[in-house]
Protein backbone atom coordinates (compact mmCIF):
# COMPACT_ATOMS: atom_id res chain seq x y z
CA UNK A 1 0.00 0.00 0.00
CA UNK A 2 1.35 3.40 -0.96
CA UNK A 3 1.79 6.13 1.62
CA UNK A 4 -0.94 8.71 1.04
CA UNK A 5 0.13 11.72 3.07
CA UNK A 6 -3.04 12.83 4.79
CA UNK A 7 -3.99 16.11 6.43
CA UNK A 8 -6.43 15.47 9.28
CA UNK A 9 -8.46 18.68 9.40
CA UNK A 10 -10.22 18.98 12.73
CA UNK A 11 -7.54 17.05 14.59
CA UNK A 12 -8.02 16.84 18.36
CA UNK A 13 -6.18 15.25 21.28
CA UNK A 14 -9.54 13.93 22.57
CA UNK A 15 -9.41 10.10 22.26
CA UNK A 16 -13.22 9.95 22.09
CA UNK A 17 -13.35 11.81 18.75
CA UNK A 18 -13.30 10.19 15.31
CA UNK A 19 -10.55 12.54 14.10
CA UNK A 20 -8.29 11.17 16.85
CA UNK A 21 -9.10 7.57 15.90
CA UNK A 22 -8.54 8.28 12.20
CA UNK A 23 -5.13 9.89 12.78
CA UNK A 24 -3.99 6.84 14.73
CA UNK A 25 -5.39 4.37 12.17
CA UNK A 26 -3.79 6.28 9.30
CA UNK A 27 -0.39 6.08 11.00
CA UNK A 28 -0.93 2.40 11.85
CA UNK A 29 -1.68 1.75 8.17
CA UNK A 30 1.57 3.39 7.03
CA UNK A 31 0.30 6.82 6.00
CA UNK A 32 2.12 9.95 7.13
CA UNK A 33 -0.15 12.57 8.65
CA UNK A 34 -0.37 16.29 9.28
CA UNK A 35 -2.71 17.21 12.13
CA UNK A 36 -4.48 20.55 11.76
CA UNK A 37 -6.97 21.84 14.28
CA UNK A 38 -7.75 24.44 16.88
CA UNK A 39 -6.84 22.38 19.96
CA UNK A 40 -3.26 22.20 21.16
CA UNK A 41 -1.62 18.84 21.63
CA UNK A 42 -0.61 15.90 19.53
CA UNK A 43 -2.15 12.83 17.99
CA UNK A 44 -0.28 9.70 16.91
CA UNK A 45 3.00 11.41 17.82
CA UNK A 46 2.34 14.37 15.50
CA UNK A 47 1.72 17.87 16.86
CA UNK A 48 -1.55 19.61 16.04
CA UNK A 49 -0.90 22.81 14.12
CA UNK A 50 -3.13 25.75 13.33
CA UNK A 51 -4.61 26.04 9.81
CA UNK A 52 -1.94 28.47 8.61
CA UNK A 53 0.94 26.69 6.86
CA UNK A 54 0.06 25.34 3.42
CA UNK A 55 1.43 21.84 2.86
CA UNK A 56 2.09 21.28 -0.83
CA UNK A 57 2.55 17.50 -0.71
CA UNK A 58 -0.84 16.34 0.60
CA UNK A 59 -2.61 13.45 -1.12
CA UNK A 60 -5.77 13.54 0.98
CA UNK A 61 -7.53 15.90 3.36
CA UNK A 62 -9.83 13.99 5.68
CA UNK A 63 -12.34 16.47 7.02
CA UNK A 64 -13.68 16.42 10.58
CA UNK A 65 -15.09 19.96 10.69
CA UNK A 66 -18.82 20.60 10.42
CA UNK A 67 -20.04 22.64 7.44
CA UNK A 68 -21.01 25.53 9.73
CA UNK A 69 -17.30 25.97 10.59
CA UNK A 70 -15.79 25.36 7.15
CA UNK A 71 -16.16 28.74 5.43
CA UNK A 72 -13.04 30.18 7.04
CA UNK A 73 -11.12 27.07 5.92
CA UNK A 74 -12.10 27.10 2.22
CA UNK A 75 -8.99 28.92 0.99
CA UNK A 76 -6.70 26.88 3.26
CA UNK A 77 -8.19 23.64 1.91
CA UNK A 78 -8.15 24.71 -1.75
CA UNK A 79 -4.64 26.22 -1.53
CA UNK A 80 -3.36 22.93 -0.14
CA UNK A 81 -4.32 21.36 -3.50
CA UNK A 82 -4.89 17.80 -2.28
CA UNK A 83 -5.72 15.05 -4.76
CA UNK A 84 -8.89 14.32 -2.81
CA UNK A 85 -11.01 15.43 0.13
CA UNK A 86 -12.89 12.91 2.25
CA UNK A 87 -16.01 14.43 3.78
CA UNK A 88 -16.56 12.27 6.86
CA UNK A 89 -20.12 11.92 8.22
CA UNK A 90 -21.31 15.29 9.49
CA UNK A 91 -18.82 17.29 7.39
CA UNK A 92 -20.64 17.05 4.04
CA UNK A 93 -20.79 20.40 2.25
CA UNK A 94 -22.00 20.70 -1.35
CA UNK A 95 -20.58 24.22 -1.72
CA UNK A 96 -17.05 23.15 -0.78
CA UNK A 97 -17.38 19.99 -2.87
CA UNK A 98 -18.27 22.14 -5.89
CA UNK A 99 -15.35 24.52 -5.30
CA UNK A 100 -12.97 21.57 -4.99
CA UNK A 101 -14.31 19.89 -8.13
CA UNK A 102 -13.70 23.10 -10.11
CA UNK A 103 -10.02 22.79 -9.14
CA UNK A 104 -9.87 19.13 -10.14
CA UNK A 105 -9.92 17.83 -6.56
CA UNK A 106 -11.76 14.55 -6.08
CA UNK A 107 -14.39 14.66 -3.33
CA UNK A 108 -15.72 11.64 -1.49
CA UNK A 109 -18.50 11.48 1.09
CA UNK A 110 -17.29 8.55 3.17
CA UNK A 111 -15.80 7.52 6.50
CA UNK A 112 -12.01 7.39 6.63
CA UNK A 113 -12.14 4.70 9.34
CA UNK A 114 -14.37 2.45 7.21
CA UNK A 115 -12.21 3.09 4.11
CA UNK A 116 -9.11 2.03 6.04
CA UNK A 117 -10.81 -1.03 7.54
CA UNK A 118 -12.05 -2.23 4.15
CA UNK A 119 -8.89 -1.53 2.15
CA UNK A 120 -10.52 1.27 0.12
CA UNK A 121 -8.30 4.08 1.34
Amino acid sequence: MANKKTLVLGATPNPNRYAYLAANKLKANGHSIVNVGLKKGEVAGVAIEQPEQIHADIDTITLYVGPQNQNDLYQYILNTKPKRIIFNPGSENSELEELAAKQGIETIEACTLVMLATGQY
